[in-house]
């Protein structure tokens, strides 16, 4: 395996190829002094130290090998490996890693340009080569990825099944993004996506006395025995009876008391989404303020009251009594000279009510035109604002968290200190209020109406800010929900227990897009298709989609023969259209828009022919699927 990336990520997808698959690795990094993110690290590692001695609880790290931590969380030191220092990866530089002879090259370097050009050069050299790349531009990302897959094809002689390599583009702001809006706005939920449904994973506490606890589509694990002590780690890493069991079975279950769970459950969005469309047209209510609507209202019933009254006087039609009304008011009728008092007197009230129009038509205009033009501008925080997500940092994480939140019809007010940043686009175009500002200013988080929001994602890509702005934001609002963006590990867990120590009531999470992205491209470079993953607590479970054809763990087993609890467990089965699983009781459990069926019975069998959507901890994944498994090696 080659690993070729300029910042955190390719080194922790080197640590998880090294110590969950056991592979051997070449990592390819720029030189010491040119990596963007080591300086931030040092610093995050000293405020660790600090924020240590304040609670003095030491950060104790077991190394198991599901936990979502750094080094920590690889696990064993059975995988070899080597690394090279090099500033771009050029053809040489390649070729020096071995990427004529490796299995996959995985190209994570934050810059877009720069790892579709090593692909294509890895593609010339090695047309087996399993590709992984990391690219932000989805669009351009499927592109690409479908341009590789042809030159393979094309190189080995052969079409898609002739055993050239594949390509699979990923983005790590996309693994990340829905489980850090989920935890913004419940709490402790996450959610991944497959085949266009929204899976959310519910913690659950544990259940009262006489109560039977809801385990949704199937409980994914328990809960810490600490998991509730305000004083103990976020999901200890503690592999005996008291930590977090991933994927347990139902005697487990059965057997745990005052453990809370971890469900599965198929939700949609609670709001519908907004219409790229017209995101940028003001809809009708907003062109005029209040006052003026009201002045237009009283000036209409005027009208109304002058036509019915001169329909009264003269005994005219209503539709001749409305035309002459409107003559009068724009003052373009002939004067009543010879009409009766009552006409003349509706005459001049008639031309009265035209005098008052005119300022407020003009009004009109001028509110109509000064709306249209702010639409396309920054908005500012409505008055009276309230329960609203406020998100710091409109970068490429920031950018995909304000998406799904809006996909959700959650209301969010951003904060952003460069006008020029990557997500103001989207701002604008999804018409979300934003405070221009460095956070870390006195009035910044108040403008943004933090005393009254009900969640604070810090997302911006230094560790400092981001804790300086929760710490502020909790001296305003004590029980206020924070999410906070933490490179390093440590700094992340030691940031952890010292909130939810100083604020056992609020809560506290902290969340790292390399520990969310990194088991999706190990994942993916060792050739298969990895929908998401949902941290439980500091673990990780992983949701791909397998072809049960060449694994004999699953074929011609029945679904409960196929759960390995702690290992895997298949949660649905890929069906064509007009085809349901066998056992289904009616076909509302067959074949749906998503082709998925949910809630399979244990007896029907998997085929050779069948693909199925799994939940997986990272070791059990590795055994099932991974290529030391084939090889016959004991995990």
């Amino acid at each position: 395996m080659v690993v070729c990336g300029d910042d955190g990520l390719a080194h922790r997808l080197a640590a998880e190829l090294r110590g969950v698959y056991r592979e051997q690795v070449t990592l390819v990094v720029p030189p010491s002094g040119r990596r963007v993110r080591q300086p931030v690290v040092g610093r995050a590692r000293a405020a660790s130290a600090a924020l240590r001695d304040m609670v003095n609880a030491a950060v104790n790290r077991t190394g198991n090998s599901d936990a979502t931590g750094g080094t920590g969380g690889t696990g064993g030191t059975g995988g070899t490996g080597r690394e090279l220092e090099a500033t771009e990866p050029t053809e040489d530089v390649l070729a020096d890693a071995g990427v004529e002879r490796a299995t996959a090259l995985a190209l994570v370097y934050d810059d877009d340009e720069t790892n579709i050009r090593a692909a294509l050069t890895a593609r010339r050299l090695n047309p087996r080569l399993q590709l992984v790349l990391r690219l932000y531009n989805r669009r351009l990302g499927q592109h690409i990825e479908e341009l590789l897959d042809q030159s393979a094809a094309l190189a080995s002689g052969g079409g898609p099944g002739s055993g050239s390599g594949s390509t699979t583009v990923l983005s790590d702001a996309d693994t990340a993004a829905p489980a850090l809006a989920a935890t913004a706005l419940v709490g402790t939920s996450k959610v991944v996506e497959t085949d266009g449904l929204l899976l959310r994973a519910v913690e659950r506490n544990p259940p009262r006395p006489g109560e039977v606890a809801d385990p949704g589509l199937c409980t994914l694990a328990l809960l810490s025995a600490t998991s509730n002590d305000p004083a103990g780690a976020d999901g200890s890493e503690d592999s005996g009876e008291n930590g977090p069991q991933l994927l347990p079975d139902a005697a487990a279950v059965e057997a745990a008391t005052g453990r809370g769970t971890v469900a599965l459950e198929q939700v949609s969005y609670s709001g519908p989404p907004l219409p790229a469309g017209r995101a940028g047209v003001p809809a009708f209510g907003e062109l005029f303020s209040r006052r003026l609507r009201w002045s237009l209202a009283g000036l209409a019933a005027c009208v109304v009251a002058l036509a019915v009254a001169l329909m009264v006087v003269t005994g005219d039609h209503p539709l001749h009594a409305t035309y002459v009304t409107l003559l009068d008011l724009f003052s373009i009728n002939e004067p009543a000279h010879n009409a009766d008092i009552g006409r003349q007197i509706l005459q001049l009230l008639s031309g009265f009510v035209g005098l008052l129009l005119l300022p407020v038509l003009l009004a009109a205009v001028l509110e109509a035109l000064g709306t249209f033009r702010s639409a396309s501008t920054l908005r500012k925080p409505p008055r009276g604002l309230g329960g609203h997500v406020v998100l710091l940092g409109l970068g490429k994480i920031g950018t995909r968290v304000l998406t799904r939140l809006r996909e959700m019809d959650i209301p969010v007010v951003c904060v952003e200190a460069d006008p020029e940043a990557r997500g103001m686009a989207t701002a604008r175009r999804l018409r979300v209020p934003v405070v221009l500002g460095d956070v870390t200013q006195e009035g910044v988080l108040e403008a943004a109406e933090i005393h009254r929001a009900h969640s604070l994602l810090a997302l911006t890509s230094v560790d400092t800010t981001n804790l300086e702005a929760v710490l502020y934001a909790r001296s305003v609002r004590s029980r206020l929900r924070v999410v906070l963006r933490l490179y390093d590990d440590d700094f992340a867990t030691a940031v952890y227990r010292t909130l939810r120590a100083a604020h056992p009531r609020a809560l506290t999470r902290s969340r790292s897009v390399t520990h969310l992205a990194a088991p999706s491209f190990a994942g993916a470079m060792m050739g298969r298709q990895i929908l998401g993953a949902i941290p439980v607590e500091r673990r990780v479970l992983l949701f791909a989609a397998v072809e049960v054809a060449g694994h004999p763990q699953l074929e011609g087993k029945t679904v409960g023969e196929a759960f390995r609890a702690g290992a895997w467990r298949v949660l649905a089965l890929e069906v064509s259209d007009g085809e349901r699983a066998a056992g289904a009781d009616s076909p509302s459990e067959g074949a749906r828009e998503s082709r998925l069926v949910w809630e399979l019975p244990d007896t029907y069998v998997l085929r050779g022919s069948d693909r199925v959507v799994l939940a997986a901890t990272r070791r059990g994944l590795a055994e099932l699927l991974g290529r030391r498994a084939r090889r016959g090696v004991d995990v």
